[in-house]
């Protein structure tokens, strides 16, 4: 089938150095590139989808979480005093 395709200038001139480097001529740089592509989205169509599995969350035995704030504002106050000592 012969048609005409308009080319970005980069395209080109990877398909041109392509074809250079592989000793192929124009058109048989662009068939094979093109059928690569398609074929890679093909294969990835076909990729079974990823699936979460989900688990049961919580916190380990003897965690309060209504008390995670306040170790959270414990936690701030060692950086800080660390970070206070570190400055002198």
């Amino acid at each position: 089938m012969r048609t005409t395709v308009t080319l970005d200038p980069d395209v080109a001139e990877k398909l041109n150095r392509y074809a250079h480097r592989n000793r192929i001529s124009f058109k048989r740089a662009l068939n094979e590139l093109v059928r690569r592509g398609l074929q890679a989205q093909r294969q990835d169509a076909e990729k079974t989808p990823f699936q979460v599995v989900p688990h049961r969350g919580g916190f380990r035995p003897g965690i309060d979480p209504n008390r995670l704030n306040q170790l959270l504002d414990e936690l701030e106050v060692e950086d800080f005093a660390h970070e206070a000592s570190e400055s002198r």
